[in-house]
């Protein structure tokens, strides 16, 4: 099979060219290639995975990282309460939600590598001049305007993906690609602590940036696959125009999309709570300098995030076949399990004697909070038409940033000026939100596979017909 046209050499810049080749070799054993026909040979398209998921993920996701990294330095500059410091979060993330929402209906009506690489190119002028600002406002401003390029890639690189692979597969899939974010997050911390300390925290902005920018140019030499090429049944299609206003609500109705969307509020609260706060936290609490804080921050998110998940993909589609509620299940357990140890990870001391406690119990914790990661994105895909999947991506982005992580950063700095320890302050909001989204989850378990039937059904059933165009 002919490759050239669309094999691209933006993998020997991504960030995660690690992880890509390790991920390739492992698939050639564990991921077959798709029906000649349908998609493309399984190594080329993990290779496209990192350049558009990993590379780009890993790009958007240590920005956000860069930030918490730089915050100790920021808010010392702007004389910042910890309130004010956690609407910065706040600012970017509700953006993010709502520029989910143009961002994915084109998605699902245009061509997904161009949405991928304007947006990615808006955020990475947005964390530029990040660096240039000079007050509350202007910082404020530009992180704003980084959440509305950072809404693009998520929903039209999930959808993507989907085309790659059938849904046997997408639990790894996605476990893959989100390994590149985990690795983000720790270049995030570890680079940006360092940069914001040795040479100013302007400079860290200036240094996540660039390679931003890199990944922009990139996306848009990705392959743009048919609509449905991964499907067992049913029509491949280059174009749809299913998404709209109407169809965006109605899945909603879909109970198991529903559940996971539900879940992954809650969990997000304690998600961006965390990884905002935690620089802070070592910083107050064993002070540790701002290097050190996110050096270590990143050493355990990548190594936890990574394991967790990696082994999330991959033990929910071991299970899948037997067991059709198997990506729910790997996630609630997740959930309680970290419930545990984020406890005890935020009352326990550096060490007991010569034994350290904090850092087996914080890795412990991350490992548990990022098995959801693939099965969740998976299911949400599998239960979801070819046509919309960009569009409950969209959804989920809505409804668990405007209600779930946009508002955290800020609430726990609310509530820390409040009690006066950031500690106490998710010590009170973590584990009990934990143990709520491990609940609302469970209300998904019985309808996973008759949600799945459903849509495969009603795919296999759809003929070519306009407004659909097919290949």
């Amino acid at each position: 099979m002919a490759t050239a046209k669309w094999r691209k050499p933006g993998y020997l810049f991504d960030a995660t060219s690690r992880v890509a080749r390790a991920a390739s070799k492992w698939q050639k054993h564990n991921l077959s290639p798709m029906a000649e026909g349908k998609a493309t040979d399984a190594r080329l398209a993990v290779a496209e995975i990192n350049d558009a998921g990993g590379g780009i993920a890993a790009g958007g996701v240590h920005i956000g990282a860069v930030a918490a990294a730089a915050s100790p330095l920021v808010q010392k500059e702007f004389h910042l309460s910890d309130a004010l410091i956690g609407l910065l979060g706040s600012a970017f993330l509700l953006v993010y939600a709502f520029a989910a929402l143009p961002f994915g209906y084109w998605a699902d009506r245009g061509v997904r590598k161009t949405v991928i690489g304007v947006g990615v190119a808006i955020w990475s002028i947005a964390t530029l001049f990040t660096g240039f600002a000079r007050n509350f406002a202007q910082l404020f401003l530009s992180r704003a305007v980084l959440g509305i390029g950072e809404a693009s890639y998520y929903p039209a690189g999930t959808s993507l993906l989907s085309d790659y692979f059938p849904k046997e597969q997408r639990g790894r899939v996605m476990s893959i690609w989100g390994a590149g974010s985990t690795l983000g997050i720790a270049v995030g911390f570890a680079g940006g602590g360092y940069i914001a300390e040795k040479y100013g925290w302007r400079n860290a902005f200036f240094f996540a940036a660039i390679p931003g920018i890199l990944f922009a140019l990139l996306a848009f030499g990705l392959r743009e696959p048919l609509r449905g090429s991964a499907e067992s049944t049913g029509i491949a299609v280059k174009k749809t125009l299913d998404a709209g206003v109407g169809q965006f609500l109605q899945l909603l109705r879909i109970p198991t999309l529903r559940a996971t969307i539900f879940a992954q509020t809650i969990l997000f609260f304690v998600l961006a709570s965390n990884a905002f706060w935690l620089p802070i936290v070592l910083n107050r609490r064993f002070n540790l300098s701002v290097s050190k804080a996110g050096l270590l921050a990143g050493v355990v998110l990548v190594g936890g995030g990574l394991i967790g998940t990696l082994a999330g993909g991959w033990i929910a589609d071991r299970r899948a076949p037997k067991h059709p509620a198997a990506h729910l299940e790997v996630g609630i357990a997740g959930f309680l399990l970290g419930s545990v140890f984020i406890t005890v990870a935020l009352v326990a001391p550096m060490n007991i004697g010569p034994v350290p406690v904090f850092i087996p119990a914080f890795l412990l914790a991350v490992v548990c909070l990022y098995l959801y990661s693939g099965p969740f994105t998976a299911l949400s895909q599998n239960v979801v038409s070819p046509a919309l999947r960009a569009s409950a991506v969209t959804m989920l982005l809505f409804v668990s940033h405007v209600f779930g992580d946009s508002h955290s950063t800020f609430d726990v700095g609310y509530l820390s000026d409040r009690l006066g320890s950031i500690q106490l302050a998710l010590l009170i909001t973590s584990p009990t939100l934990l143990i709520v989204a491990a609940i609302v989850a469970a209300t998904g378990l019985r309808t996973v596979k008759s949600d799945i039937q459903k849509m495969e059904d009603e795919w296999a059933a759809r003929s070519a017909h306009p407004p659909v165009l097919s290949r």
